[in-house]
């Protein structure tokens, strides 16, 4: 049965066929730069989630469980209602970033428990409270609390306390390509009947109502009797979505209510908030009564008994089943979940820990769900529509001028669909690992979608994120490219050369512009930039410095050198079969040794980035008088460099000859070049030759501080900036104003990027991963032979493996119960979550966590980088099978 989903997944690389559709659909359009038309760029406030309801979005959807076909175009997603709401439930509610100490924020329980590669067959459960939803007094007591107080959750009302709440489960199974199913089952909790409105929801992204012409025509959804709804589309022609059991189809139109809205008179008697209009008061005058329009819901109302659940099913087919279209709906559920165990037996099959099990699916569930069609053309947004329910004025702020070239109609994977609904480049990246065990063919089509000439800048620059295209974030996607490559290829056995050329081509476009963009002085030193780690730094260094001059960043300069071996061995890899990319792999060598040489030496003012009194990285500041100084914080920034390293054997520089002889002659030729590295002319094991930015008693003080509890090493993992500086905070002073880096664990205590994002202490997964990925190409290199102290001051000797295997074991411990205190450190102090059945192995993957305690920070449902969890549990056992020595005492 694993090989029914394998061959779905390869009869066709791209997102159709199978993958036509799926879990396509945003889970937040309100507030996105893409629907914001204001003069100023205030997207939080032009659309609201108050507005929602009611307006008609430009360029995306949402909706709660949802699906949608692979260009947006037929949107389906369920809707509630308790009957105490003043609204009916249709979109997940959360926080605008202004709103409080922890805007941006959503606010609700759900949970991505399963899906499979093509999507063949999905589940998710939703946590609805019986008693009216607390909107306004998770607003209220949001803002009322500081930036320092803990979030306000919805469970900290104390709305779930007595289980008056419905668990509902939306599983979906693909009978066909265009044929899937869904079942809905809403479980009553509590212990007294409650009633509940379910409300199976279809309708078609608005792309008339903009003034283009190959868009005029208005598709249709038509309702016969109260068990069909007939789907016409120019595009994807005809469907039906059938309907079981359904007390009455209820019909509007997907257009903005101008009239609630804005005060004008609308274009249509029944605009897109009709059905929820008809719902909460029960005036049947405001839906269509003719059954027709572009947006329709099948309304199933059931009083449900204490402890008992009631399950509804629907059919969506582009086939007319005559007779009853669910004759074989459960077969057919049944028959998807068993390929999808057996799917998950074969690719889990080193995974023996049921718990460890559970995580690491639901984690590959979490990326699966993640996926969501992005459109935004950006210049016909910067320049407004033809026709607009409100006149466009233009804007004074024009956000992304400079990206006019950019138009993105593609399934991406999202960081988060809530809170994160837009690609982040830097992001997609990491998820690109995770995936590639699931789909090779996705993870390197999202690899090679952002290079493209419509996505890519002119000049090479990867676009960030919509808030910013143009905000620098750290290069990783030639490490990406190399790790899919290597993952796809011990897959399938062969790897595709195609690929990798493909994508180096636009990469050598992207680190020109580094190189070009970047090195200030061209000195090989790198700076400049946001870079990704937030508010790590005394200043804001996406920013002019307050007092002029620059920064030199050992971060930036460590991801460049990282940069220049990612590409030399990709260079490396494609010139087994394409010799001429020898020349390549020569010019990104001598390029590594240069920046190499820099990183010691800054010119004239000779001050390294590396600090010899207290054996670390620092960035360098340069004034505006000439004068250079370091700026000592203790922070992942000064770890980065171990991320610039790579290993090459003897086997592989055999076919490689004149890439060998070059090599060979620099080191010869240029002594002052060779010794900066480690010596080329000591193989270590295997034959292997090692390319460092550090040499061993560099990497062994880098370690010893890194490996130090009352420092880097959390219980949890490692650290984004040490603990040292909790007693001991960095302060610069200027111009009487104190700047201060300060260790905190949790959210940031200061607004310097605006938002709770924090790299002063806690633990964030991508940086965790590429430090493991790192350490393992060193212990490659150095074997058993290379020891250290883990944890520093413990006396405990052992390799750098076991010490990273060992690491590996701390992070995989943020999701697993913990053996004494019963609880999963990545949930908090809740008490419902840790010990309630109804919670049991509902996991959340959020975007970083406590230092100190492990507890689950920012984004609730970024299983996007954190999902490397499932990798890191894939490493757990291959290590361990592999035998991990135990540590020596000394």
């Amino acid at each position: 049965m694993a090989a029914a989903e394998k061959l779905r997944i390869y009869d066709r690389p791209d997102n159709k066929g199978w993958k036509k559709w799926g879990p396509y659909l945003s889970e937040r359009s309100w507030g996105t730069v893409r629907e914001d038309y204001s003069p100023y760029g205030d997207a939080w406030n032009y659309v609201t989630h108050d507005m929602a309801r009611s307006r008609a979005y430009r360029w995306g959807e949402e909706g709660i469980g949802g699906v949608s076909d692979n260009k947006g175009f037929i949107c389906f997603a369920l809707a509630f209602w308790n009957h105490k709401d003043s609204i009916i439930k249709e979109r997940l509610f959360g926080l605008a970033g202004p709103e409080g100490n922890h805007g941006e924020d959503v606010k609700e329980l759900y949970y991505y428990l399963d899906s499979t590669p093509t999507h063949s067959y999905m589940k998710m459960q939703y946590k609805y409270p019986q008693q009216e939803f607390p909107y306004n007094r998770l607003v209220i007591e949001t803002m009322r609390r500081s930036r320092v107080d803990p979030e306000f959750e919805l469970t900290d009302t104390g709305i779930f306390d007595q289980d008056e709440y419905f668990d509902i489960v939306i599983e979906y199974a693909k009978a066909d390509q265009n044929d899937w199913l869904v079942k809905v089952t809403a479980t009553n909790r509590s212990d007294k009947p409650a009633p509940i409105t379910l409300l199976p929801t279809i309708w078609f992204r608005n792309v008339w109502s903009w003034g283009y012409e190959q868009f005029s025509a208005r598709p249709i959804l038509n309702g016969i009797a109260t068990s069909q709804i007939e789907v016409n589309h120019r595009q994807l022609g005809k469907y039906k979505l059938y309907c079981e059991g359904a007390n009455e189809l209820l019909f509007c139109e997907n257009e903005t209510n101008t009239e609630r809205l804005y005060g004008r008179a609308n274009t249509t008697a029944y605009p897109k908030d009709s059905i929820n209009n008809y719902i909460i008061t029960g005036r049947k005058e405001f839906v269509n009564p003719n059954q027709i329009g572009t947006k329709a819901s099948a309304r199933y109302e059931r009083v449900v008994p204490p402890k008992q659940s009631t399950t509804i099913r629907l059919r969506f087919s582009d086939t007319t089943h005559q007779g009853n279209p669910f004759a074989s709906f459960d077969d057919i559920f049944e028959k998807r979940l068993a390929e999808a165990n057996a799917f998950y037996d074969e690719l889990q099959q080193n995974v023996t820990d049921p718990e460890l099990r559970a995580i690491q699916r639901q984690a590959y569930a979490g990326m699966l769900w993640n996926k969501q069609f992005y459109y935004y053309n950006v210049n016909e947004w910067l320049k407004g529509d033809p026709k607009m329910p409100i006149p466009f004025q233009g804007r004074v702020y024009a956000r992304n001028e400079s990206w006019r070239h950019m138009y993105t109609a593609n399934i991406l994977s999202m960081p988060d669909k809530w809170e994160y609904p837009w690609f982040a480049a830097w992001d997609l990246a990491f998820h690109t690992l995770t995936l590639a065990r699931l789909d090779p063919h996705f993870a390197k089509r999202q690899l090679a979608v952002i290079l493209r000439e419509y996505y890519m800048h002119p000049n090479g620059q990867i676009p960030a994120y919509e808030w910013n295209f143009s905000d620098v974030n750290p290069p990783v996607h030639a490490w990406a490219t190399w790790r899919v490559y290597e993952i796809d290829r011990d897959l399938n056995g062969k790897g595709d050369i195609g690929f990798l050329e493909r994508v180096f081509h636009k990469l050598l476009l992207n680190f020109t512009w580094w190189v070009n963009r970047k090195d200030v002085e061209g000195n090989n030193i790198f700076g400049g930039g946001f870079l990704g780690l937030d508010n790590i730094g005394v200043f804001d260094r996406s920013q002019p410095l307050p007092m002029g001059g620059r920064i030199e960043q050992a971060d930036g300069t460590g991801w460049m050198a990282m940069y220049t071996l990612n590409m030399l061995r990709i260079s490396c890899e494609i010139a087994l079969t394409r010799p001429a990319y020898q020349d390549m792999a020569s010019k990104f060598f001598e390029h590594f040794l240069h920046i190499a040489s820099a990183m010691n030496n800054l010119g004239k003012q000779q001050i390294s980035l590396w600090d010899e009194e207290d054996q670390f990285y620092y960035d360098v500041l340069h004034t505006p008088d000439n004068n250079a100084r370091l700026l000592k914080i203790r922070s992942m920034v000064g770890l980065i460099p171990l991320f610039a390293v790579e290993i090459l054997d003897e086997e592989l520089l055999s076919k490689l000859p004149d890439f060998k002889r070059r090599i060979e002659w620099v080191l010869t030729n240029r002594p002052d070049l060779a010794s900066l590295i480690s010596r080329w002319h000591e193989p270590g094991k295997g034959a292997t030759h090692l390319l460092s930015l550090l040499r061993g008693h560099r990497m062994k003080m880098l370690l010893k501080r890194m490996f130090d509890e009352t420092e880097f090493l959390s219980d949890y993992g490692i650290r984004a900036l040490s603990k040292f500086h909790e007693e001991h905070p960095y302060e610069f002073a200027l111009n009487g104003e104190v700047f201060r880096v300060k260790y905190v664990p949790a959210e940031s205590e200061t607004s310097l990027f605006g938002g709770n994002s924090n790299w002063r202490g806690p633990v964030w997964f991508p940086v965790n991963f590429l430090l493991i990925d790192s350490l393992l190409k060193f212990y490659q290199y150095y074997g058993d032979d290379f020891e250290l102290e883990y944890p520093t001051n413990s006396g405990e000797i052992m390799s750098i493996k076991e010490a990273t295997v060992r690491v590996i074991g701390r992070l995989i411990n943020i999701f697993k119960r913990d053996e004494n205190t019963g609880q999963i450190p990545a949930l908090g102090q809740v008490g419902k979550q840790q010990t309630d059945p109804n919670f049991d192995g509902l996991y959340l993957f959020y975007e970083y966590f406590h230092g100190d305690n492990g507890s689950g920070l920012g984004a609730s449902h970024q299983t996007g980088w954190t999902g490397l969890i499932a990798d890191l549990i894939e490493y757990w056992y291959q290590y361990q099978k592999q035998g991990v020595r135990q540590p020596v005492t000394k």
